[in-house]
């Protein structure tokens, strides 16, 4: 980032009452010096499943949800990355990029299960239907080794993530979601589509990306990710363009207007609600 775009930076996160700053995501086949990532085991693809060669007590015993790598990053101010051999969790290897079709075992846990043999999470009302909203999202494929998310400010001068992302409570988001139509004036900017919390954060804005869609991903509803979210905190996800024409434009919008300042008291009182009794 140039010394311009980090000169703005400050006064647009204080406007929207943001105390955290931004995170970029980007595909790289270069490592992150540090950070917080899954320890590595085999990838439980479709084509090992079908010749019963994976140990799903061994995946599910391994297991490490990418927003929880995500979360120790925020708390740690440092990076969280991903990679085939460092993913986790099977559905975050599907939605990042890493593999291709999910395996029936992994279908049938998100939606049914298996009656006598595995309970389902219930996501989705039939292992059919759960095939079918996967093919029609269809992760776009990893274009890097690693799949990087860490803060703005840990960007080295020649790198550039492709999407930022925000996580905010209601009334910050407020401002982000009218912001994001009027540097767009798409009334429809701002969408909100299904998925794991790390299918909103990656998976949905790289296909809007890859489409040429200029389009803002509200996410975090997913209850098996909750818990790595703060209290009331969802995340809003935006092209790298988009964030810097948000950050350049805003002093034109309505958040220096009278009525923003009435939404920064409702912030405010948040914030100090929130850091008193959760420490944030």
């Amino acid at each position: 980032m140039t010394d311009k775009q980090q000169g703005d930076l400050p006064k647009f996160l204080e406007i929207l009452g943001l105390m955290e700053e931004p995170a970029g995501i980007f595909y790289t086949d270069i490592k992150p010096s540090e950070g917080f990532s899954p320890k590595p085991m085999e990838l439980p693809t479709r084509e090992r499943e079908m010749k019963n060669e994976i140990n799903w007590q061994s995946v599910f015993g391994q297991f490490s949800c990418v927003l929880g790598n995500i979360w120790l990053a925020r708390r740690k101010k440092k990076a969280a990355y991903f990679t085939a051999e460092q993913f986790g969790c099977p559905g975050g290897a599907f939605w990042l990029g890493f593999m291709k079709p999910q395996t029936e075992a992994i279908i049938h846990y998100v939606s049914t299960g298996i009656p006598g043999r595995m309970h389902g999470e219930l996501y989705c009302d039939s292992p059919d239907e759960l095939r079918r909203i996967q093919a029609y999202i269809d992760p776009p494929p990893s274009s890097g080794k690693y799949c990087v998310v860490k803060p703005l400010s840990l960007f080295a001068v020649d790198e550039k993530p492709d999407v930022v992302t925000f996580f905010a409570r209601p009334e910050t988001l407020s401002g982000l979601h009218q912001l994001a139509t009027f540097v767009t004036n798409d009334p429809e900017v701002v969408v909100s589509p299904w998925g794991a919390a790390c299918t909103n954060l990656i998976t949905w804005p790289y296909k809007y990306l890859a489409r040429g869609e200029n389009t803002a991903v509200l996410g975090g509803w997913d209850p098996s990710a909750r818990k790595f979210f703060k209290t009331d905190e969802l995340s809003f996800t935006v092209s790298y363009d988009m964030f810097w024409t948000m950050v350049k434009r805003y002093a034109e919008s309505f958040l220096t207007t009278r009525t923003w300042s009435t939404v920064q008291k409702k912030i405010a009182r948040s914030n100090e609600a929130w850091a008193r009794k959760t420490g944030g």
